[in-house]
Order: structure tokens, then sequence, then C-alpha cells
């Protein structure tokens, strides 16, 4: 899982070459401590087919604009990104089968994400 921040989001989000899944949490919200654990699970069991990555919006004032800039209001908030491109939000709490069904279905349509994009340049959160 990778820990994101202002420093490496282009690198680890907007150029990743496969689907990736950023996690929104911080250490004081309570439903993050109930998503954490199942995150870190299916980060286990997806890898190498999504990448797993959250970034603290707490963290720094930094992390509070790329969270902001991506319309993220509370936490946990789970979006999916292809090509640096958000493809969908989960806000709030998501059980272990539901949010498996969520990256299985994502997978799926991933394919034809990666066919249709085009490469983002200059773009900068």
């Amino acid at each position: 899982m990778v820990e994101l921040n202002r420093n490496n989001w282009n690198d680890e989000v907007n150029r990743s070459p496969i689907l990736t899944l950023v996690y929104f949490w911080h250490e004081r919200c309570p439903w993050c401590r109930e998503q954490t654990p199942i995150f870190e699970k299916l980060a286990v069991e997806y890898g190498g087919k999504v990448k797993f990555a959250r970034i603290n919006v707490l963290e720094s004032a930094e992390n509070r604009e790329i969270a902001m800039n991506l319309g993220v209001m509370g936490t946990p908030t789970l979006i999916f990104f292809c090509g640096g491109r958000p493809l969908m939000h989960l806000v709030g709490f998501a059980s272990e089968e539901e949010l498996r069904r969520v990256i299985n279905d994502m997978l799926g349509r991933y394919r034809s994400c990666l066919m249709q994009s085009t490469e983002l340049k200059n773009y900068v959160v």
C-alpha cells in the first residue's frame, strides 16, 4: 500500500499504469478505524491487479487541498482512478463484501477506461 502526499501524487495516481484505489482517511475518524483493516486486507488480496493507496487528509494542508480538489467532504472516502481520472467515489464505510464487489466491477470496466484514456499532461493536484 502506498502512502500518498503532494510529493508522490502525480507518480502514484496520475501516472499509475493500473487501476488505483485511493482511501481518504484520518486517525480521528471512527469509521476509518473500521475501514482500514478491510482496506489493508483487500490490498493484499488484489495486489498486482489494483494499486491501493491512502492519504491522511489531516496530515498536512497539501493533503487537505488534494482532498478538497477532488470533492472529498468526509471520511472515509474511496476513489477509483484510471490514468489519473476519478472514476467512482464511495463515501462512508463500505463492508468487505461491498468493497470486494465494487473492486471486481471496476476491474471489469477498467479495460475500456484504459483504451479511452489519453495521457494527462501538466496536470498537478
